[in-house]
């Protein structure tokens, strides 16, 4: 254990003693202390749930990134373990950047990760990347006396040491071990790379999946590759992106692309590209594959436009979202929150066939801050479509969240225009949905300081962080035209197990 990790442990054990009573999302994990960004090394090992997450202990601003480490069995009560990687080495010096996790057929727990080193003459002042490898037995973790594992003359075809990153592991039915790793070429856009390995440890360069050819961003970033429903999926997150219509925003988006490699073309067929998640606050996603086979994802709840710039007097900053369920529906990728949330529901509210005239209304019983609600929305005349339909929830007599739909333009929209701090410059988001039927159907899953909204079933899904206090917890349902509203709301409470 170096010394960085060992003055890691020793703070963030005292640091969560003292901060123990603080008040913290119910169902979201945070830090112990200090700053939180992309997941890490999700993985089931032993008979639990690991997540890891770049991790800075020392302030609430990023700093030199660590991993932290966490537990769970049910993906939403979350263990913490002791930091697992600290900066310190020859060749992560300035960083244990993101990477991912796997176990090895003699049941090592193997960590792959970008080593980062700030490069002195760079005018840019960047950092070369590397990838590293660290074993362990899910508590403890030794980085390999042989890093790192791909250095940078590895990179084919003129690819830059500055931007190479990332790399999101899986294991072949043969055994063999591969990982897609995000590669940058200086004025030419990202690409994809593949690299190969029989034992974890020596790895090989194999072929290039994608490459953006500079769009949706200059650089692609947390790569995840597999297969789902007979669908190959990648994910990416791409960095300063140009807005195109409502479907892409600008800044920095994660986004998910369907199609096939092709071993003729050698090159990944994309059938279609689209928005992961529309909301302000969801990046870096990775995922699992759960022992009863569900591929699980989870993200950074925050967005890196808006999150170095934050302002909080809490000793943490930054959560994960809710994991979500994967499936393919329609040539869609669809979220669903995990079903393990289900167990948590208690006291139910549910009003059926509530008609709407051009008005606002609260209901009885419907009102929280953690809360489970479906709700569905149809025209009272199947003939003539409603105008508008809004929701406003976390909401007190000076502050209000929205979610808003608008039928003739297929347009969902959230917005904490009226609950952002001073500060928020990224305070709503909209799109354009598939279809419209006439019938709207949402889940909104509500948590201290977050709401996530999965539309249609989890065709679309609009993630964001909220900063109202707690207190503010009504909800009011507003028309414009004649509407048909159900709705049900459960609490969750986080001690029924």
């Amino acid at each position: 254990m170096n010394d960085s990790l060992r003055k890691a442990r020793e703070y963030e054990s005292g640091s969560h003693r003292t901060n123990a009573c603080e008040p913290r999302p119910l169902f979201h994990l945070t830090a112990p202390v200090g700053w939180l960004n992309d997941p890490n090394g999700f993985s089931w090992y032993q008979g639990q749930y690991h997540l890891f997450y770049q991790y800075y202990p020392y302030d609430t601003k990023w700093g030199p990134v660590h991993w932290g480490h966490a537990v769970s069995t049910d993906l939403l009560h979350w263990t913490y373990l002791p930091a697992a990687l600290a900066p310190g080495e020859e060749y992560d010096r300035d960083g244990c950047f993101s990477g991912s996790a796997i176990t090895l057929k003699d049941g090592t727990h193997l960590l792959m990760y970008t080593g980062y080193v700030y490069d002195e003459d760079d005018p840019k002042h960047r950092g070369i990347q590397t990838q590293n490898i660290a074993l362990g037995d899910g508590r403890e973790y030794v980085k390999h006396s042989g890093n790192p594992v791909i250095r940078n003359e590895d990179i084919p075809d003129g690819g830059d040491p500055y931007d190479f990153r990332d790399p999101k592991i899986w294991m072949e039915e043969d055994g063999t071990l591969r990982a897609v790793i995000a590669s940058g070429r200086e004025d030419l856009g990202a690409r994809i790379l593949v690299f190969q390995s029989r034992d974890g440890l020596k790895w090989s360069y194999s072929h290039v999946l994608t490459e953006n050819h500079l769009r949706f961003g200059r650089m692609w970033e947390c790569p995840d590759y597999f297969e789902l429903d007979g669908q190959e999926v990648l994910l990416v997150n791409a960095m300063d992106m140009n807005g195109e219509g409502t479907e892409f925003h600008s800044g920095n988006n994660g986004l998910y692309i369907l199609g096939h490699w092709d071993p003729e073309k050698r090159s990944f067929q994309e059938q279609c590209v689209h928005t992961l998640d529309h909301g302000m606050d969801f990046y870096a996603g990775q995922t699992l594959t759960a022992p009863d086979g569900r591929r699980i994802l989870i993200g950074w709840m925050q967005n890196p436009c808006t999150a170095y710039d934050h302002e909080t007097d809490r000793s943490y900053f930054g959560q994960m979202s809710i994991p979500r369920e994967l499936r393919i529906c329609n040539g869609r990728l669809v979220q669903r929150p995990v079903r393990e949330i289900e167990r948590y529901r208690t006291d139910p509210v549910e009003y059926r066939n509530v008609q709407l005239q051009t008005e606002s209304i609260q209901l009885d019983g419907i009102s929280g801050r953690f809360l489970d609600m479906e709700l569905t929305v149809r025209s009272a005349d199947p003939n003539l479509d409603f105008e508008r339909f809004e929701m406003r929830f976390a909401q007190n007599s000076d502050q209000y969240a929205q979610f808003i739909f608008i039928p003739k333009t297929k347009t969902a929209c959230i917005s904490r225009i009226h609950a952002s701090t001073a500060n928020d410059s990224l305070p709503q988001r909209q799109t354009e949905l598939f279809e419209w039927n006439g019938n709207l159907s949402l889940r909104m899953i509500l948590d201290t300081g977050s709401a996530e909204i999965f539309i249609n079933d989890g065709e679309t899904v609009f993630s964001m962080t909220l900063e109202t206090a707690s207190e503010a917890n009504e909800i009011t349902f507003i028309s414009e035209g004649n509407l048909v509203l159900n709705v049900k709301t459960c609490k969750l409470d986080p001690t029924l197990r």
